[in-house]
C-alpha cells in the first residue's frame, strides 16, 4: 500500500461523507423559493467543495512542515533530506490553498448575494473581500499561505521549517474567527472552542499524513514514538473543543436526538472514537513493532486512521454548511455584538460570579498550571528542591490572568472603559510580577529532559535557540522592553485602535495576550532571574522603571483631561442604561489607571533598590578578597594600583605646571 493511494483514500472518504452530510443535513436541497435569490447550483455544491479542499490542503501544509521541523531529526542546523522533500511538498501545496481560499471569496459572495458566478459585479467582489469580516479573513488565509510558499523556499534551516510550521497553522485560523460562530452569541466559547478544535484537528491529522510519507526514513520509530506523544494530546484538545462547540451549537441535548444535525454531531463523535481506539492500538502495539523494525502493521493501522480522519474532515465541512437548530427569532443585536446579555447594575457577586469563560485563554491557564507543576515534580523526584514561594507565584498569576479574563469582570471590561483599565492594569502589571517571579524558563532548563538523539530538538533546545537568538537579546534590551511597554500603552488609546479591537474577537483576545506579553517582557528585564536576558547594572534599571513610572503617570493625567470619549462608536453601541455617562466613565478609568499601578511600581522600585545594593556588596566584597590576595602575595591590589596610577598623574600634571 502506497501512500498516495492512502492519502487518495482519505480524500475520497471525506468527499463521499460530504456529499451525504449535505444532503442529510440539508444544506443542498435544490429548491428555490419564490422571491428568494439563489445563487444557483454550482455555487451550491462548489463552496462546500472548495471549502473541503481548502481545509484538506491546509491540513496537510501544516502536517508536513510540522513533521519536518519538529518531529523529524535534522542534519546540525537544518532540515535533513526528508524534512526538505517534505517542505518541497508544502510549498506546492500553500500555493493551492492561497488560490482556492481566493476562489472561496467569490463563491461566498455569490452564496450571500444569492447571485450566481457568472451574474457577480467586480465592485461586489472588493467590496466583500475588503470590507466584511467573513472576505478579509479569506484574504488573510490566503496572504500566511502565500508567506508559507516564501518562508518555505527561503531555506532549510530548522528556524525556518519552524516559521513554516508557524505561519501554516496562523492560516487555519482566520476562517474560525469569523464564521457563523463568530456572529452568534455566546461567541466567545463558540469562537475559541472552535479554533481550537480546528488547529488541533489539523496538527493531528496533518502529522499523521506526513508521518507516512517518512516511514522509510532509518529512524521512524523515534518519529513515530513522538507523534503519538502529540497526537494524544490533540485528541484531547479535539475532544474537548468539540464537544463545548456542539453544545453551543445545539443548545440543548434533546436536539441532539431530535434533530439532523445533532445526528451528524453523533456520527463526528463516533469517528472521534474510532480514531481513539486507532490511537490506543498505535501506543500499545505499532510503535513496539516499529521497534522491532515490522513496519506494515503501521502503515495498515495508520492509513484506516487516516481514512476515518478523512471521513470527519468531510463531516465538518458539512456541519459547518448545515442550519443549526435555532429558535424562530434572531438574536439581539447587542447580544450579537457581545456574545452574551448585557450586565446588571455592579456587585461584587456579579463581579466574581457569572464566568465568561475564552476556551483560548483557559487552554493556556490550564496547560501553564499543569505543565510547571509537572517540572516542579520531577525537580523534587530527582532531588533538586524548587522554592514554594515561586511556585506560589506562577500559579497565582495564572489563575489571576484566569480570574480577570474570565470571570464577571470580563462582561463588564466589555461595557465600561472603567473596568477595562482595571483589566489592563491586571494584566500589564500585576500578572507579569507574578509570572516572571515563577522563573519559568530556569524550571523549564532544570526539569526538561534532552532527546536521546542529538539531531532531535525536544523544547528544550527549542528553548535554548529562543534564548541565545540575536532577536530575544534585542526585545530584552532595557530601553526596547520599555518603548514596547509605553508605545502598546499609547498607541492602543491615543491612536484610535481600541474601537476596532474590541469589535473583533480575535483582536481582543490578541489585546488581552499582548498586555500580559508587553509586562512580562518588561518586568522580566527588570527583575527577572531567568536565564536570556542581558545583564544591566541594577542603576540603569532603575533608571528605565523610573521612566516607565513617569510614562504611565503622564498617560493617566493625559486621559484625564481628555474632553472627548475614547473608542465612542463601541462604548456607545454597548453602553449600560444604568452606567454613569461615557465621559465620566473614562475619567474613573483614567484616575483607576494612575492609581492601581502605584503599587507594583513600588513594589519594583524597592526591589531595584535591593539589587543594587547588593551588587554593590558583592563589587565590594570581591574588591576585599583582591586586596586579600594581592597582600598574601605581596603585591599591590586593583585599587593600590588605581591609587598609584593616579598620584603619578597628578604629579606628572604639578611638573608641567
Amino acid at each position: 500500500m502506497k501512500t498516495p493511494a492512502v492519502l487518495a483514500g482519505a480524500g475520497g472518504a471525506a468527499a463521499a461523507v460530504l456529499v451525504g452530510g449535505l444532503l442529510f443535513g440539508g444544506a443542498v436541497d435544490g429548491r428555490v423559493l419564490p422571491g428568494i435569490p439563489a445563487p444557483g447550483r454550482l455555487t451550491e455544491w462548489a463552496l462546500p467543495v472548495v471549502t473541503m479542499l481548502a481545509e484538506l490542503v491546509g491540513v496537510l501544509t501544516v502536517g508536513f512542515a510540522v513533521t519536518a521541523a519538529f518531529l523529524l531529526p535534522g542534519d546540525g542546523g537544518s532540515v535533513a533530506a526528508h524534512g526538505w522533500r517534505l517542505l518541497r511538498r508544502a510549498t506546492w501545496l500553500a500555493l493551492g490553498w492561497a488560490v482556492l481560499s481566493v476562489g472561496l471569496v467569490f463563491l461566498t459572495v455569490s452564496d450571500l448575494l444569492g447571485t450566481p458566478l457568472e451574474g457577480l459585479s467586480r465592485q461586489a467582489v472588493l467590496s466583500f473581500a475588503f470590507s466584511v469580516a467573513q472576505g478579509q479573513s479569506l484574504l488573510w488565509q490566503a496572504a500566511l499561505a502565500l508567506a508559507v510558499v516564501v518562508v518555505s523556499r527561503a531555506g532549510v534551516s530548522r528556524g525556518a521549517a519552524a516559521l513554516t510550521a508557524g505561519l501554516a497553522s496562523a492560516a487555519l485560523l482566520p476562517p474560525a474567527f469569523t464564521g457563523h460562530a463568530a456572529g452568534a452569541g455566546n461567541h466567545q466559547i463558540a469562537v475559541s472552542s472552535l479554533a481550537v478544535h480546528v488547529l488541533s484537528a489539523s496538527l493531528w491529522v496533518g502529522g499523521l499524513a506526513g508521518l507516512l510519507l517518512v516511514r522509510r526514513h532509518r529512524r521512524f520509530a523515534d518519529t513515530a514514538a513522538r507523534y503519538s506523544r502529540l497526537a494524544l494530546g490533540c485528541f484531547t484538545a479535539t475532544a474537548i473543543s468539540g464537544v463545548v462547540n456542539a453544545a453551543v451549537r445545539l443548545g440543548t441535548w434533546d436536539a441532539l436526538w431530535a434533530s439532523r444535525y445533532g445526528a451528524l454531531v453523533l456520527l463526528k463523535v463516533l469517528a472521534l472514537l474510532i480514531v481513539g481506539v486507532l490511537g490506543a492500538a498505535h501506543r500499545s502495539r505499532t510503535l513496539p513493532a516499529l521497534r522491532a523494525a515490522r513496519p506494515r502493521a503501521f502503515l495498515r493501522l495508520a492509513a484506516g486512521e487516516l481514512v476515518v480522519l478523512g471521513a470527519a474532515v468531510g463531516l465538518a465541512v458539512a456541519l459547518s454548511r448545515s442550519p443549526t437548530p435555532q429558535p424562530s427569532e434572531g438574536p439581539d443585536p447587542l447580544v450579537e455584538l457581545l456574545g452574551f446579555d448585557q450586565p446588571g447594575p455592579i456587585t461584587a457577586a456579579r463581579l466574581l460570579g457569572g464566568p465568561l469563560p475564552d476556551l483560548f485563554l483557559l487552554t493556556a491557564v490550564v496547560v501553564g498550571i499543569g505543565a510547571y507543576l509537572a517540572g516542579v515534580r520531577r525537580m523534587h523526584r530527582a532531588g533538586h528542591p524548587w522554592p514554594v514561594a515561586r511556585t506560589a507565584s506562577w500559579v497565582g498569576g495564572l489563575l489571576l490572568f484566569w480570574a480577570i479574563t474570565g470571570l464577571g469582570v470580563a462582561r463588564y471590561a466589555y461595557v465600561l472603559f472603567s473596568v477595562h483599565m482595571i483589566q489592563h492594569m491586571v494584566l500589564t502589571m500585576v500578572v507579569p510580577i507574578l509570572l516572571v517571579g515563577g522563573a519559568p524558563v530556569t524550571l523549564a532548563l532544570r526539569a526538561l529532559r534532552r532527546p536521546a538523539d542529538p539531531q532531535v530538538r525536544g523544547a528544550r533546545e527549542w528553548l535554548l535557540v529562543v534564548l541565545h537568538s540575536r532577536y530575544l537579546r534585542f526585545l530584552s534590551h532595557p530601553l526596547v522592553a520599555l518603548g514596547i511597554y509605553v508605545l502598546s500603552l499609547y498607541g492602543l488609546y491615543m491612536g484610535g485602535l481600541l474601537g476596532t479591537i474590541m469589535r473583533y474577537h480575535l483582536g481582543h483576545l490578541a489585546m488581552l495576550v499582548h498586555f500580559v506579553l508587553a509586562g512580562y517582557l518588561l518586568f522580566w528585564v527588570l527583575i527577572g532571574t531567568d536565564p536570556g536576558r542581558r545583564q544591566v547594572h541594577p542603576a540603569l534599571l532603575t533608571v528605565v522603571h523610573f521612566l516607565a513610572m513617569a510614562a504611565h503617570a503622564f498617560f493617566g493625567f493625559v486621559l484625564l483631561q481628555q474632553t472627548y470619549v475614547i473608542a465612542a462608536d463601541w462604548y456607545t453601541a454597548v453602553h449600560p442604561p444604568w452606567a454613569a455617562s461615557l465621559l465620566a466613565d473614562q475619567r474613573l478609568g483614567a484616575g483607576l489607571a494612575w492609581g492601581l499601578g502605584e503599587a507594583p511600581a513600588v513594589v519594583i522600585m524597592l526591589l531595584l533598590v535591593r539589587q543594587w545594593i547588593r551588587s554593590d556588596e558583592r563589587e565590594q566584597a570581591r574588591l576585599d578578597r583582591a586586596a586579600d590576595r594581592a597582600e598574601a602575595a605581596g603585591e599591590q591590589d586593583e585599587l593600590a594600583r588605581y591609587n598609584a596610577f593616579l598620584a603619578a598623574a597628578a604629579d606628572a600634571s604639578r611638573r608641567a605646571d
